[in-house]
């Protein structure tokens, strides 16, 4: 098994801040999934974002990250659990576990391994969800700036394992019994300015640059956003189209 690649350690205090939520009736749809409901394990939870949408549907949700300051973030009902471990390493007993949810982290994981432990920890019939999503959506002129930031500007500085996220996770082996014709989510916000320039930030790519440049790149486009966006604290909306992929164990 490969050594634990900690890409959001660093910023996760913004990455709790400015991480946009799911929406409810993705988890509604997968615990309808479910023919339990003791128990979801919510694998690479960060700050516990799908944790805790979770926790209206199930009885008691184990959330574990590989990250120790993430986790010292994570905040949720009482039904919650929060651990630190590693998606290949839970610690689950075997055959306990009505769902598993991955939400954008997928791609980090030793495949193999992880679904070799996911196989372990499933009931019979359960399901594992996991679901990403690539760049955001404002406005054409927006987007083409927030492009460039991703592509020139910090491309270089986005772990390989990026490309999974770009192709929707369409290349990734996924050795469970797949549910076709997933209804279609997205991810939504109201942002000002430096909501948009806050969630930024938190790229891992981003981090990367500024360990190895020492300067910002996002000062490379933020007065571009400026002028584009007006008054910069108006609030607008902004969209994220989830990839979702399910099976049952």
């Amino acid at each position: 098994m490969s050594p634990f690649k900690d890409h959001f350690s660093e910023q996760s205090k913004g990455y709790s801040k400015y991480r946009p939520h799911y929406p409810n009736e993705l988890y509604q749809y997968l615990s309808g999934l479910c023919t339990g409901h003791d128990l979801a394990w919510d694998c690479a939870t960060g700050t516990g974002q799908a944790a805790r949408g979770l926790s209206k549907f199930f009885d008691h949700v184990v959330a574990t990250d590989g990250s120790e300051k993430q986790i010292s973030r994570a905040t949720g009902p009482k039904n919650i659990s929060f651990r630190v471990a590693r998606a290949e390493q839970s610690p689950l007993e075997s055959s306990v576990t009505d769902l598993i949810t991955v939400a954008q982290a997928l791609h980090w994981f030793s495949h193999d391994d992880f679904f070799r432990e996911a196989k372990r920890v499933l009931k019979p019939g359960g399901i594992l969800a996991v679901w990403t999503y690539n760049l955001l959506h404002i406005r054409p002129d927006i987007d083409e700036i927030i492009q460039k930031l991703d592509q020139d500007i910090v491309g270089e500085y986005w772990p390989p394992e990026r490309q999974y996220v770009r192709e929707d996770y369409t290349t990734i082996e996924f050795p469970f019994d797949e549910i076709k014709g997933m209804p279609p989510y997205n991810m939504t916000a109201l942002w000002a300015l430096d909501d948009l320039i806050g969630y930024l930030r938190t790229w891992s790519s981003v981090v990367r640059y500024k360990a190895d440049r020492g300067g910002d790149p996002l000062e490379e486009i933020i007065p571009d956003l400026r002028v584009l966006w007006g008054d910069v604290a108006v609030q607008k909306s902004v969209q994220w189209p989830l990839t979702i992929r399910a099976g049952r164990f």
